[in-house]
């Protein structure tokens, strides 16, 4: 203790008497200058703004001979402020006066070191919590500084959108390591949990088991939580824990423990008020040592004899075990788990909003519990559902070396190199970085429920923008098969479409629909991008290729399974061509059978698609013909066909994405098809009829721009040299006349 002292008294002979005889000297220097000099904004005189600034630079330059002095026994030296002249020790914030294990002296807290990666643990079953996660995971990029590395403890279908959705995002300095859920299923089933998380709000029990065991510690997030700060501030309290303290959590903020909520309310033990488990330090080197996983089955086995079961899920076993074990836990501020439940008491915890951080939403109503500043934490929330996860691609500078980065890193760098390869002076250089461009993928953003058993099962395949949102339900009206759509939309519509859908009963009822959101980027539509998307999402054995302006007849769907049966299209490459019609009438009523489509053909409610513009597109598919056909008849590919088709999904080549915005996006697929040696066969009584809507931005580009034109035509003859590079055949056959 006499060292401290030294230290201390050594500490203010060094820092306070620089500070009494610079502050002396600028008196004596400046008494000259008169005190009704001009004053400044802030109402000094020019004689105190000079001593204010000169005060000020003393003052930077003690607070870093503070930190060198600090490094010389962090453990020993205590921290000083100077406040008004008088130097006085920082408070301890922890809870080391009642626990003998946690004694230390009191310490300048240091900061995580800028390149220390921060490791972060979530758990999350099912499409609908993967939306919570990406907020989440916004928040937490919004602040950091540090490598982040997430490690997902997630079920089969979180995993591919998680997976899908860090890579597509691809923001530097992050990774994330799966776990498989279901493999430790088995670990907590055996656990009666009434809590709506079900089996899944148990699986933070088995993070020392289901983590590498190299890793030391860990932050361990629930979904819907909500950071105000760095995360680097939380991950520095570990230097907090002492002795055996190894789980770091926030008192729970309602008297859920305290048996209180109700009248006969028996809770789960727990320590006092008892703790929250929505943000929780763990030092997973130190439980596994004290055989955590022993621990806690012991403790759950024992108290359900007479509990039965778990109403908060983990959180009741974590509580339990506390009571048990209070060494174990590191009681940390409750601005990190300020807690939004049906009965908090949160507002105790702060008096202003803004020294908050972490909000966790931790109440069944999320949005809609009441608080008195839940319109400002709402408001917090909904900037980061809605921010433009875009923006948060931001460089790690002077990271760049982190080890385990290197991996992750790869992909940004190959994109990068291959931006740097393009000639910028190319006229058609938009064109060519659209194409390298790596879009934000969020899968299945709707619940989705469909495993196909049918052999012969087809999927609807189409993609859309915002300004087509309205055809979804008359769609779903008219298909009642599986739909896969790619959705090009920013984060804010995105949000916009969620409440469209979560507001239809059409679309809720619906539960075979894959929506897929792939976030806007660059100037074009990536329209070949999105088909490829849907496609690779579809899990039937056939798809039906279709533009989403279009309404398939009705009864298309078992139609198209019945005849795929027949037309032996397992062993042979055959495309099922599904003739298309127009309107240009915004209601119509529709067509119940090929005679009445025939008629309305007759007295020109209808029309063959892109009569009056572009007949080249379907003219191969001779309406002439299909009108008397009853069996269905090949026709031969011409250039610029672009049919709507029925395919094998395992035999299909994607669309080439070279090909954005308007023009030959179609035509290019339909002519490799052709390439491979695909037959085009004609329904004679199915057909699908184009909704009239105003021009698209694309094509409005297309009509006006020479350049566009141009560089369309650049495209299409590249594509046509790749064709024959890849079939070998005569480049003359797939010469197509402009559009």
């Amino acid at each position: 203790m006499w060292r401290v002292r030294r230290r201390f008294l050594l500490l203010v002979l060094l820092v306070g008497v620089p500070v009494v005889t610079v502050v002396y000297l600028g008196l004596a220097r400046y008494d000259g200058v008169r005190s009704s000099s001009t004053t400044n904004l802030l109402g000094f005189s020019s004689r105190e703004q000079v001593l204010a600034d000169r005060v000020r630079e003393v003052e930077q330059q003690n607070q870093m001979l503070r930190r060198q002095l600090s490094g010389i026994s962090q453990n020993q030296v205590q921290s000083v402020n100077y406040v008004d002249g008088i130097y006085t020790q920082n408070a301890s914030t922890d809870d080391s006066d009642t626990d003998p294990d946690n004694k230390t002296d009191c310490v300048v807290e240091d900061q995580v070191p800028k390149c220390e990666t921060i490791e972060v643990a979530i758990v999350c079953a099912g499409y609908n919590a993967t939306r919570g996660v990406v907020t989440l995971v916004k928040s937490i990029l919004f602040y950091r500084k540090n490598p982040l590395h997430f490690h997902f403890m997630s079920d089969r279908a979180a995993t591919l959108i998680l997976q899908t959705l860090l890579r597509t995002w691809n923001v530097p300095g992050v990774t994330a390591n799966f776990y498989s859920a279901e493999n430790l299923k088995e670990e907590v089933s055996w656990i009666p949990n009434k809590h709506y998380s079900g089996v899944y709000g148990l699986m933070k029990l088995v993070l020392t088991r289901a983590l590498p065991t190299d890793l030391e510690k860990v932050i361990v997030l629930d979904t819907d939580v909500t950071f105000a700060t760095d995360i680097a501030e939380l991950w520095k309290l570990f230097k907090k824990f002492k002795g055996k303290k190894s789980i770091g959590l926030v008192e729970n903020q309602s008297d859920w423990y305290l048996g209180k909520i109700w009248k006969n309310h028996r809770p789960w033990p727990a320590l006092g008020r008892g703790f929250n488990t929505g943000v929780i330090l763990l030092h997973l080197e130190k439980l596994r040592g004290m055989k955590w996983m022993q621990m806690w089955r012991l403790t759950a086995e024992r108290e359900l004899m007479s509990m039965l079961s778990t109403s908060l899920a983990d959180q009741d076993i974590f509580n339990a075990v506390i009571k048990q074990h209070p060494y174990l836990v590191h009681k940390l501020p409750c601005a990190w788990n300020v807690q939004l439940s049906d009965n908090t008491k949160s507002e105790q915890c702060y008096t202003e909003v803004t020294d908050l951080k972490v909000i966790h939403w931790n109440s069944p109503k999320k949005l809609r519990v009441k608080n008195k500043h839940v319109e400002f934490f709402k408001n917090m929330y909904l900037t980061f559902l809605e921010y433009d996860g875009n923006l948060l691609r931001r460089e790690l500078f002077g990271c760049e070396k982190v080890q385990h980065l290197d991996e992750v890193d790869q992909k940004a760098t190959e994109t990068i190199d291959v931006l740097n390869a393009l000639d910028e002076d190319d006229q058609c250089y938009d064109f060519r970085r659209e194409r390298v461009l790596m879009h934000r993928t969020h899968l299945y953003f709707l619940d989705y429920m469909y495993e196909s058993v049918d052999d012969n099962d087809v999927t609807l395949v189409a993609q859309l923008s915002m300004d087509r949102l309205q055809m979804l339900e008359a769609l779903c009206r008219h298909w009642e098969g599986p739909i896969s759509l790619a959705l090009y939309m920013s984060d804010a519509e995105a949000q916009q479409f969620l409440r469209y859908a979560l507001g239809s009963e059409t679309l809720m009822q619906r539960k075979n629909v894959g929506y897929h959101i792939v976030y806007k980027e660059g100037q074009f539509y990536p329209v070949n991008l999105l088909r490829n998307i849907a496609l690779q999402q579809v899990n039937t054995p056939y798809v039906f290729l279709m533009d989403i302006d279009f309404l398939p007849m009705y009864n298309l769907y078992p139609y198209l399974k019945k005849t795929v049966g027949m037309m032996d299209m397992r062993r042979q490459k055959k495309a099922l061509v599904v003739p298309a019609f127009e309107t240009l009438r915004y209601r119509l009523s529709f067509p119940k059978s090929k005679a009445e489509l025939l008629s309305m053909l007759d007295m020109g409610t209808l029309y063959t698609f892109r009569y009056h513009v572009w007949q080249k597109g379907h003219a191969p598919t001779n309406y002439a013909k299909w009108r008397t056909a009853t069996t269905p008849y090949r026709v031969n590919w011409e250039p610029d066909f672009e049919p709507y088709i029925v395919v094998r999904k395992d035999q299909l080549p994607e669309y080439d994405t070279r090909f954005v915005g308007f023009g030959w996006n179609k035509v290019s697929h339909i002519m490799e098809l052709d390439a491979q040696g695909y037959e085009f066969i004609i329904l004679p009584n199915a057909f699908i009829i184009h909704m009239p809507h105003a021009p698209s931005f694309d094509i409005a580009k297309f009509r006006s721009s020479e350049q566009y034109r141009t560089c369309l035509k650049v495209l299409k003859e590249e594509f046509q040299k790749d064709l024959q590079r890849k079939y070998g055949f005569s480049a003359n056959k797939y010469v197509a006349n402009d559009r």
